[in-house]
């Protein structure tokens, strides 16, 4: 397998995956921006995505916190590659797509499936079958018990906790701190503890 993964996006969460590559003797390769703020992220030049001829045999992740944007870019035909922090803790016997951010802390146990192009932040805690279904971010902190499922582009926030078994449905919010105890409809923000819905997002928006 090639050693050197090519990166799309230079934020913030993209000093996160350099880091990443840093811990599991992987070389940074191209860092890629549609508008890049800086020529510069941590010592690696920055280009301008305007032009650059793509290499399809490379290897690429997208390091775009935006969940939207991902999936807009997930459709170019690239060879895109999961990466796991070396203290990660991902079972053996769980199922992982392509293009996956796994941070360090992070625990993903049995039976679990992940799709793709997901973000399985810092020292969250996948329980035994739960389903991340594709470009899905779990935040940092976030618990989420057996058996939950999170739909498609949904955004569960920082230190969020889901019992045993709940559904959440796909491009929906879930706030920061919030305490999941029943279903989560499509497209809605839930937020408190326990949660609780204060809106539905447009799902043209």
């Amino acid at each position: 397998m090639e050693n050197k993964v090519n990166l799309y996006g230079a934020s913030g969460h993209c000093k996160v995956i350099v880091d990443i590559l840093h811990s599991i003797n992987k070389v940074v390769g191209t860092i890629l921006d549609d508008n890049p703020k800086s020529t510069e992220l941590l010592g690696y030049a920055v280009q301008k995505s305007d032009g650059f001829l793509f290499d399809k045999a490379s290897q690429w992740i997208l390091s775009i916190g935006n969940n939207k944007v991902r999936k807009r870019l997930a459709d170019m035909n690239l060879d895109f590659v999961n990466l796991i922090h070396h203290k990660a803790i991902v079972s053996p016997h769980s199922a992982m797509g392509k293009g996956n951010v796994v941070m360090a802390g992070a625990i993903i146990n049995p039976g679990a499936t992940v799709g793709n192009h997901c973000i399985i932040n810092t020292g969250a805690v996948i329980e035994h079958d739960c389903i991340i279904e594709d470009f899905a971010h779990v935040s940092p902190s976030v618990a989420l018990a057996g058996g939950v499922r999170v739909g498609e582009g949904t955004h569960v926030g920082i230190g969020a906790s889901v019992i045993q078994g709940v559904q959440i449905g796909k491009w929906a919010v879930i706030g920061a701190g919030a305490v999941i105890l029943k279903d989560v409809p499509d497209f809605s923000t839930v937020v408190g503890n326990p949660g609780r819905i204060i809106k539905y997002t447009n799902q043209h928006e």
